[in-house]
């Protein structure tokens, strides 16, 4: 193979090179079929190669691809901002587009820091979020970020955001459980901003469903409830980090929905472009837009790309994709069905302790000892072999941290496009079975594996 000048995630590996791509399968250059069970990075959630976006593509590239948003609007970024206003719940009514998920949370925390400045309250600049938690890698995003393995290399240049549990039922670090628990690790929050001062903190973050950092870990019924009681009580801003789970990733536009909370701002990517294009954005309430439009008219952020009509009408001929083809209303039925097929697998496989999810982002967390839970030893690399070995049966599953540290546990997602068939899901099925019983046979013993 010839000398690669591109940097990869690990830059002695050697990956496949991608042909094409048709609803949830990818193709490479050797004609090898891989089932797409994560949708790429829980991206791609109408699956690849669809017709009427790449047609959304070309018609908006005959006309501009790009404008700067200093100079221009135009009616793609115009016309996007107000379906997603007409899509989503409460007052979220304002649009900041960026380009990608990232950006899209740092630029949410700048706003939340410059609402309370216009309201006169300049001491408000931190961010509240918890462990476990994954919000971007740029150096504002990783602050609020509690995924330790991401953070450790940027330690002295991160503030110190994280601080409380994440809703970890699997593995509850007060050995509780809801409700009966009280929401103790929501609670947390309370105490933490007492210890703090409300003074100081604009905002908490908090993935409504937990991705890549916790696979899925998804909160009892009144965990929301407490939190957003909590923050209203300390005037604190909800921010809703919704780049993995909105727009119908769990069954509903936002996964907020499922708890019936409204945040004041929501952070958005993924699958707003679904792959086919880099956009995101921040969505900011009528309560949060409204000391800036009565101040300085003008919100601190903004990227040379943000905006540009080529995304903007990407992710707009995505959203109408959605909605003519009613795919959202048929997610919550989809992932029940992958769930209890899941949970048939796990009888023959005791190496899977948890299936956690809504919709169709379901986690599997991997255990050596399912009745104490204890993990597999870091050595075996469990997670990379078997993400690894699932590639080499046609599989594409995504990695998550686990383990109550987020570092010492194993978990992968799944979560393929929101277009998969029932069909499909049988096919996804019979590939991870097959990988479940190679990697059983090479890397555990005998006592471990499926009979």
């Amino acid at each position: 193979m010839n000398k690669s000048n591109l940097i990869k995630p690990v830059l002695e590996n050697e990956y496949p090179v991608i042909d094409y791509g048709k609803g949830i399968y990818l193709y490479d250059q050797e004609g090898k079929e891989y089932l797409d069970a994560s949708s790429g990075a829980i991206t791609a959630n109408i699956g690849h190669g669809v017709k009427e976006i790449i047609d959304a593509m070309h018609e908006q590239a005959k006309r501009v691809s790009f404008v700067y948003r200093s100079q221009f609007t135009s009616d793609a970024a115009e016309n996007l901002a107000r379906k997603i206003a007409e899509q989503t719940i409460g007052d979220l009514n304002w649009c900041f587009f960026v380009n990608s998920g990232s950006e899209a949370t740092e630029t949410a925390m700048k706003i939340a820091i410059q609402y309370w400045q216009e309201k006169g309250v300049q001491t408000k600049t931190k961010v509240l979020s918890r462990w476990m938690s994954y919000h971007g890698i740029t150096l504002g995003a990783l602050s609020m970020s509690g995924h330790t393995g991401r953070r450790a290399r940027f330690i002295p240049l991160l503030e110190d955001f994280p601080v409380i549990h994440p809703p970890y039922c699997y593995r509850c670090p007060y050995n509780r459980e809801a409700p009966d628990c009280g929401y103790v690790c929501a609670q947390e929050l309370d105490t933490v901003i007492k210890r703090i001062g409300a003074d100081h903190i604009a905002a908490f973050i908090a993935e409504p469903i937990i991705g890549a950092s916790g696979a899925a870990i998804t909160p009892p019924k009144g965990y929301y409830k407490v939190i957003k009681e909590i923050c209203d009580k300390n005037g604190i801003l909800f921010i809703a980090d919704e780049v993995m789970t909105g727009f119908g990733r769990t069954g509903a536009m936002l996964a907020c929905e499922h708890w019936g909370i409204e945040p004041d701002i929501v952070a958005l990517g993924k699958g707003m472009g679904a792959g086919y294009a880099p956009i995101a954005a921040a969505l900011v309430s009528e309560k949060v837009m409204e000391p800036i439009l009565s101040g300085s008219k003008i919100v601190m952020s903004g990227h040379t790309l943000s905006a540009n009509p080529q995304s903007c009408a990407v992710s707009l001929a995505v959203l109408e994709y959605l909605d003519k083809n009613e795919i959202i209303k048929e997610v919550d039925q989809k992932g029940n069905y992958l769930m209890e097929k899941l949970a048939e697998l796990q009888e023959n496989f005791p190496f899977i302790g948890d299936i956690r999810g809504k919709g169709l982002m379901v986690g599997l967390e991997f255990v050596q000892n399912a009745e104490d839970k204890t993990p597999f030893p870091r050595s075996l690399l469990f997670t990379q072999n078997l993400i690894q070995l699932a590639q080499t049966c046609g599989l594409i599953i995504y990695p998550a941290g686990a383990g109550i540290d987020g570092m010492n546990g194993d978990a992968v997602l799944l979560a393929p496009p929101l277009t998969i068939t029932f069909q499909e899901i049988d096919e996804l099925l019979k590939r991870l079975q097959t990988t479940f019983e190679a990697f059983a046979k090479k890397y555990l013993p005998t006592e471990e594996r499926c009979e």
